[in-house]
């Protein structure tokens, strides 16, 4: 007992460093339950919001700017994906907060300015008071430039909100790399106070024994807050419940010979899984094509090679390509062009337009083919099928039956994440209401001083 006190004592969860807004000060147009999340995230001053798909993290990020703004006269950048900037300027004309899009520090204006990640190199951080970063699951590649560039540039950043889907389960890294930049603890100071790396792996690391009781979800809910839908926080879902998704398999039958003994061999390495990518690119392709042409549906066409990417723009009816050779301002314009319902299909890879972009005017969606990543997978569905949905979302796969431990691999993941993920939110419930106690409105206590006195029609 005695150790675990000193260990909480030395845990220190993070504290308050924000302003004080009242929620009827708030954007009307937000949600209750968005309100007190913003709320909680001012007054922190510094913090991460972790919510689903759907649910709404541009309008709060923007209400938190805009109060920050309002509060300090300090200027605010958000770092967004790319083709993301324009979208949240047109959800803020919504919310009537406005917004500017720039490339460089000459083009930042008094108040809320937006720009991609891509372009942090033209701006000085040291000009704003505040930093957003929308799709902040940028800074996952702990070893990337852009993370550490990032981490760096905003050290000395007085107000900071990170906006990001519900981190991968078990991504501790993550975590770590988040509290960082939003100056609680240094990655390595939360893995040396939280976690010993597995015996039998050296890259995982996992919980010490002494903090599974709840210190460390404690340390992660005094800055961030992990919600999946709205009642994970003691609300109405309301209409934030997602339709029915069903996933179909179309497994093309292998033409390949054996090469050793009477059946055709599974794909197991990296390199026979890109053989095999190599050698079925048509035939996938094709077979795509004809399902997609065989209806009228908008739908977005995932793929992971140009080849493919060509293949498909070609034989699919009404395809747009957004491909890595195009221009930023080309590939903003298509995504941006798809979202509105100007173009019918688009064609393209989860690493371009696999974060940020709301394509919730399509419910069908083709992978024509499978990499190894769950998480590129998950966010590119998550493209269509998120909060805002009303039509069931169908989801197509084509690969050559050669590539069946790519899909058994993704499925198992995709197993995995959800359970953690509820298991995440389950840690961090309790803990999270009660962090937002804080926030709910001030009621003013009676106290009578005058004796009442009631009516003599009541009394007789």
């Amino acid at each position: 007992m005695i150790y675990k006190k000193f260990l909480k004592n030395k845990n220190k969860n993070f504290g308050n460093y924000g302003i004080d807004v009242e929620i009827d000060e708030l954007n009307p147009m937000l949600f209750d339950w968005q309100k007190v999340l913003v709320k909680w995230a001012l007054k922190k001053g510094k913090a991460a919001l972790f919510e689903d798909c759907g649910l709404g993290k541009t309008p709060q990020q923007l209400e938190w700017a805009n109060q920050i703004h309002i509060k300090t006269g300090g200027d605010i950048l958000i770092l967004a994906p790319l083709a993301v900037s324009k979208q949240t300027k047109e959800e803020g004309d919504k919310f009537g907060i406005k917004v500017n899009i720039c490339k460089s520090q000459d083009d930042v204006v008094p108040g809320i300015n937006i720009t991609n990640y891509e372009k942090l190199k033209n701006f000085d951080a040291s000009h704003f008071i505040g930093i957003v970063l929308d799709e902040s699951s940028i800074l996952k590649n702990f070893a990337g430039t852009i993370k550490s560039n990032i981490i760096d540039a905003f050290i000395g950043t007085k107000y900071k909100l990170a906006c990001s889907a519900t981190p991968a389960p078990n991504d501790f890294i993550e975590l770590g790399n988040h509290s960082e930049f939003l100056g609680v603890h240094t990655r390595s100071e939360m893995l040396s106070m939280f976690f010993i790396n597995d015996a039998g792996d050296t890259g995982t690391w996992r919980l010490k024994g002494h903090v599974q009781d709840n210190l460390f979800w404690e340390w992660m809910a005094s800055w961030s807050v992990m919600i999946t839908k709205p009642s994970d926080i003691g609300y109405d879902d309301g209409d934030f419940i997602l339709p029915k998704i069903t996933y179909h398999e179309h497994i093309i039958k292998t033409t390949a010979k054996p090469t050793r003994g009477l059946f055709v061999e599974e794909a197991t390495t990296l390199n026979e899984r890109r053989q095999v990518r190599r050698e079925t690119n048509e035939i996938r392709c094709s077979e795509a094509a004809k399902l997609i042409n065989s209806t009228d549906d908008l739908w977005t066409v995932w793929c992971n090679l140009n080849i493919e990417g060509d293949l498909l723009s070609k034989d699919i009816e009404g395809a747009v390509q957004v491909a890595g050779a195009n221009k930023d301002e080309v590939k903003a314009q298509r995504m941006l062009d798809f979202a509105k319902g100007k173009i019918k299909r688009i064609v393209t890879k989860p690493k371009i337009a696999g974060l940020g972009m709301n394509w919730q005017i399509c419910h069908k969606a083709a992978f024509v083919g499978l990499s190894d990543s769950w998480e590129q997978f998950y966010q590119a569905v998550r493209r269509i099928y998120r909060f805002g949905q009303t039509e069931e979302v169908e989801i197509h796969i084509f690969i050559e039956e050669r590539e069946g431990s790519v899909l058994r691999n993704i499925k198992r993941k995709e197993e995995q994440a959800q359970s953690m993920i509820a298991g995440l939110v389950v840690h961090m419930r309790e803990l999270t209401k009660k962090e937002l106690k804080v926030n709910a409105k001030t009621e003013t206590v009676y106290n009578p001083e005058i004796e009442m006195e009631l009516p003599i029609w009541i009394t007789q």
